[in-house]
């Protein structure tokens, strides 16, 4: 039985737009901020070119341990915000801990070599390098 050439053009299709979707990880690039921001577990995201707001799904909490000061991070389930290029605002659903306290991320900005991250009116500055690589979810186990 000879193959559709419909079907086979629906195949081809089908196949280049898969190779043409994006990932949160590539969004993050194309606005300027590295990928290690956010951590390599992504199950699923949703953004709204023309507003930037942006949800992440972890499908559970995370954490992770951030260089270069082995802050330990936390991420909800679902991360929240509004990104534009080189910022990320209204930013809900990532902490860290320092000074015995889990302070919350509400933005990050950045210049290309280094990333200001908000906590309300405080800021910490750390080069953008740190954060090439997407971090593991340290304790989670696979399902397989």
């Amino acid at each position: 039985m000879a193959t559709s050439p419909i079907l086979f053009i629906f195949c081809l299709s089908l196949l280049a737009a898969a190779s043409e979707a994006s990932t949160a990880h590539d969004e993050l690039v194309k606005y300027g901020f590295p990928v290690g921001l956010i951590p390599a577990d992504i199950e699923s995201y949703t953004l709204n070119r023309t507003s930037g707001a942006f949800s992440l799904g972890l499908g559970g909490n995370c954490r992770v341990t951030l260089p270069p000061d082995n802050y330990l991070a936390a991420y909800s389930p679902r991360i929240t915000g509004k990104i534009v290029e080189n910022r990320i605002a209204e930013l809900d659903g990532i902490s860290v801990r320092a000074f015995f306290k889990w302070w919350g991320i509400t933005g990050i900005r950045s210049s290309g070599q280094d990333l200001v991250f908000e906590v309300g009116m405080v800021t910490a500055k750390y080069p953008s390098k740190n954060f090439d690589v997407s971090p593991q979810c340290e304790g989670r186990h696979s399902s397989d």
